[in-house]
């Protein structure tokens, strides 16, 4: 003879399933029993497939269309993928540094590969914004930040030859320092500007 659960009628697609208090009410299908509805629960597991499929279909479209991976080679042509970019490439391309320095020389932190490429992900991060929502300066303009790490690289590359000259400048011969030193800091773009990029406007 059948059991009271055996004998119990579901529609297609339900499970039932004992929960805590099953014993206590006699079984069935009553008050005790979850009546899971699989159709659903497939619907479910479906629909978020196809979001996260979306999700991963439209990130890798995007990464290959800006070139993404460029972005980890010290290759210059990675700064001109986006089009804002090329006055300065072009600029750079028949200076004095072009055959010595290319953009990640000078516009990224050499002190370890860490510093390097969270500096880089900052700018890939506030270029590809400021570019999306077309809200940054024209022309475009360096954070105090990046101009800090422009600075080191400058005293990183002419050590010997601005040896004194910093040593004027600031007893412990350092490039700059913070905001409370005033004009005690060198600051090698104050003059030099222009050398591997030509006239700024």
């Amino acid at each position: 003879m059948k059991t009271p659960d055996e004998s119990s009628t579901h529609a297609p697609g339900e499970l039932s399933a004992p929960v805590p208090g099953a014993a206590a009410h006699g079984g069935g299908t009553g008050p005790g029993k979850l009546v899971v509805k699989g159709g659903l629960g497939a619907l479910a597991i479906t629909a978020l497939g196809a979001v996260i499929g979306a999700f991963v279909g439209a990130s890798a479209y995007t990464a290959h269309y800006a070139k993404a991976t460029s972005y980890l080679s010290d290759d210059p042509r990675a700064c001109v993928n986006c089009h804002i970019m090329n006055d300065q490439y072009n600029a750079w391309s028949s200076s004095s540094h072009h055959s010595r320095a290319t953009c990640n020389d000078c516009h990224v932190p050499h002190d370890s590969m860490l510093s390097k490429y969270m500096v880089k992900a900052e700018h890939g991060y506030r270029h590809s914004k400021g570019f999306t929502l077309n809200d940054f300066h024209e022309p475009i303009r360096m954070t105090p930040s990046s101009r800090d790490v422009v600075i080191d690289n400058c005293v990183r590359c002419h050590d010997a030859m601005t040896h004194e000259i910093r040593l004027a400048a600031r007893p412990d011969g350092s490039s700059r320092g913070d905001a409370t030193m005033g004009s005690g800091a060198v600051d090698c773009l104050h003059c030099h500007a222009s050398v591997a990029h030509g006239s700024t406007r």
